[in-house]
């Protein structure tokens, strides 16, 4: 069993003699450019207290193959979806039962029980404009963004016909369609994932942020882009929370909105905050990219 560090919590997990512990979000954390990775100190997390010496955030480092990945992303995609589009679905076919605070509680609950459950597996990235965006910052590898990319689209396209097969023929209610002009869905959209993937980014890659509550801040942005444009272009923020009901369906309106708008929002959003991390560590930036890779925050 690996020792705390003085004055950090004794709640951590083992881990094989010279390895890295892993973060939250493995396959976020991952700058795939660099060589030399460093470990990361000792952290503060909450402990679990159903396991021996262990913590929320601080789990061992194995060594997940491709395919045990692409499984986790499929999972955790099926879920948000299922949970993200039923809410909508049960607020058409129960005349408002869920009205748009559900709506909204319900994407973002799926979020973040995703990210606990799955995100030291895959990396949650659960959102192809995600998965691109870290891609192109260097967090996450580039050859395996066609096996992510492939995994979110088939997971949701098949929680989204699992839906159909519930709630027909209430599936209209689950698929984005603008209330508004293409053009102010496309501002919308392109704004809410830019916020998102900016939040998303200080949780991920940055760790004076409060990492322990990483899966809270992602899933609380979530809730408030839908309240805020959920009654015009749905907030999505996500090609395939478009994408799996509108093939579900049959209902393409304005698809283009949602699969360009959130994908240029989310480089946008994440190339925002890598931009303002950069500035306050002036010479340091080199070094600190190397030691951004957990949701844990040193003693």
């Amino acid at each position: 069993m690996a020792q705390s560090a003085p004055g950090s919590p004794r709640g951590t997990a083992s881990t094989t003699p010279g390895s890295t512990p892993t973060p939250l979000f493995t396959a976020v954390r991952i700058d795939s450019m660099a060589d030399d990775r460093k470990p990361m100190p000792a952290c503060k997390c909450f402990p679990v207290l159903a396991g021996p010496q262990s913590c929320i955030t601080n789990f061992p480092a194995p060594d997940i193959s491709l395919p045990r990945k692409v499984g986790a992303e499929f999972l955790g995609t099926f879920i948000l979806i299922f949970g993200a589009t039923a809410g909508p679905i049960v607020n058409q076919k129960y005349d408002g039962a869920e009205t748009l605070i559900g709506n909204a509680a319900c994407a973002g609950l799926a979020v973040l029980i995703v990210i606990l459950a799955t995100g030291h597996i895959s990396g949650a990235h659960l959102n192809p404009s995600v998965t691109i965006a870290f891609a192109a910052l260097r967090h996450f590898p580039w050859a395996q963004v066609p096996a992510y990319i492939a995994a979110q689209v088939s997971g949701s396209i098949c929680a989204s016909f699992a839906l159909k097969a519930v709630f027909n023929p209430f599936m209209s209610g689950g698929v984005t369609v603008p209330s508004v002009g293409n053009a102010q869905a496309f501002a919308l959209e392109f704004i809410v994932t830019f916020i998102l993937l900016f939040v998303v980014t200080a949780v991920a890659t940055d760790t004076r942020a409060v990492g322990e509550l990483a899966g809270i801040a992602v899933g609380a942005t979530v809730m408030l882009n839908i309240l805020v444009a959920g009654p015009a272009s749905g907030g999505s923020m996500n090609p395939v929370r478009t994408l799996g009901p509108a093939v579900a369906a049959g209902n393409y309106t304005s698809v283009w909105v949602y699969l360009v708008a959130p994908t240029l929002g989310a480089l946008a959003g994440a190339g925002a905050y890598t931009m303002v991390k950069l500035q306050g560590e002036g010479r340091n930036a080199a070094e600190a990219r190397q030691q951004s890779r957990s949701f844990r925050r040193p003693s």
